[in-house]
């Protein structure tokens, strides 16, 4: 059986003028719209992350050179500036909140920047915008203790339910952190699916619960952003980042051998 190779994009803002905390990863409006506009030209299916999942577990073919369109944390801009252009070329997406970072009754004080509120949230799911579950309060879920990573789980999971009236079926890991501990807890949580980051093509053989996406930024040419949807040069565009990533993996390890080990003095 084939295992076809599908590209997940990771958008987080689409802004005019992000902050400083979040312009790395913000896209301008007018380059969010373009690079629709390339996905559409090129013949691509934008499907959600529950239809995905759905197919490859039951084994029903995937729609016609499938992609992904995804949102992490929750800003404004998702519904001002990426709702508009989504809904004029038709296609599906998935946008995963911070309960704690939303504006209203659950509000943190989190946010990086300019975040929806849950009106937005539902016009959102109302016009058929999937959306997930991305922790409360956007730890680094594989440090935190078994209580701590599960209240986090069950509370995003709660607050969605609660403000849209349907349980959220997928997640996202924030930082894109996990381990085999925390993928446990997202499936016992009720979560059927959950994506990574890793910057790469997710495969089905990856299993439900460890997708691979692919990173957009602000610096995303439109040349670039059409190699990454075709999956091409992929490992090229991120060399620098996986060279970063495995040196931070080094120290948050060394962080969490010194945390086991102080704990298990206590």
């Amino acid at each position: 059986m084939s295992d076809p190779r599908v590209p997940i994009l990771m958008y987080h803002a689409v802004s005019t003028a992000p902050n400083d905390a979040t312009r790395d990863l913000s896209v301008a409006p007018e380059e969010f719209a373009r690079q629709m506009a390339l996905i559409d030209d090129l013949g691509r299916t934008p499907v959600t992350t529950a239809d995905l999942a759905a197919r490859w577990r039951s084994g029903r073919p995937l729609p016609e050179r499938p992609v992904l369109i995804t949102f992490d944390d929750g800003y404004e801009g998702v519904h001002r500036h990426a709702l508009p252009v989504l809904a004029k070329h038709g296609f599906a997406a998935t946008v995963f909140v911070s309960t704690g970072w939303l504006k209203g009754p659950h509000d943190m004080g989190g946010g990086l920047d300019t975040m929806l509120d849950w009106d937005q949230v539902r016009e959102l799911a109302e016009a058929g915008v999937e959306i997930g579950g991305h922790s409360h309060t956007h730890p680094q879920l594989d440090q935190l203790p078994d209580g701590g990573l599960r209240s986090e789980l069950i509370l995003c999971k709660e607050i969605v339910s609660d403000q849209l009236g349907t349980a959220p079926a997928s997640f996202a890991y924030p930082y894109g952190y996990s381990s085999r501990r925390v993928r446990e807890a997202v499936r016992e949580t009720g979560y059927a699916q959950a994506l990574a980051v890793n910057n790469g093509l997710a495969r089905r053989r990856q299993g439900p619960y460890a997708l691979t996406r692919l990173t957009v930024r602000r610096t995303t040419g439109i040349e670039e952003f059409g190699r990454l949807v075709e999956g091409r040069a992929i490992a090229r565009a991120f060399a620098r980042d996986r060279a970063l990533t495995k040196g931070y993996a080094l120290v948050r390890r060394a962080r969490q051998v010194r945390r086991k080990a102080i704990r298990s003095r206590v």
